[in-house]
């Protein structure tokens, strides 16, 4: 019996190396998230031989606040947008306080749905989404 390649398996199969080096930028040094800013810095990255792997955030829910938590969710979500528009396989979240985890992780879990549809894997450290 033969089992059929996956996906991955497919995609790769007649692959063959790049000459390229895959980074990891953190969305600090990006100076804006704007569209055109975005384009230019990807075609110089690639010029460089570099291509955009993960892009890492910090972010902090410190404040008790449903406003606060909002904006600070609608920040991410420009960096998950960010992120896929420069072709990154991960957006890597590190959560520096949390005020109030319930507040907190319906909107971790909407970016999570959020990065799903733009292509790119969400991946949280200092908050379980999960439970």
């Amino acid at each position: 019996m033969s089992m059929s390649p996956t996906r991955v398996e497919s995609a790769v199969s007649s692959c063959r190396p790049s000459n390229v080096e895959p980074v990891e930028l953190s969305a600090s040094s990006l100076s804006t998230t704007a569209p055109e800013y975005l384009r230019e810095l990807k075609a110089e990255l690639a010029a460089e031989g570099y291509q955009p792997a993960e892009l890492s955030v910090s972010a902090s829910f410190g404040e008790d606040c449903s406003l606060a938590t909002q904006r600070e969710a609608d920040r991410l979500r420009d960096v998950v947008r960010a992120g896929a528009f420069l072709g990154v396989g991960v957006v890597r979240v590190e959560i520096d306080a949390v005020g109030d985890r319930e507040k907190v992780r319906p909107a971790l879990e909407a970016l999570e749905e959020r990065a799903r549809r733009e292509g790119v894997t969400l991946s949280v450290d200092g908050l379980d989404v999960s439970t």
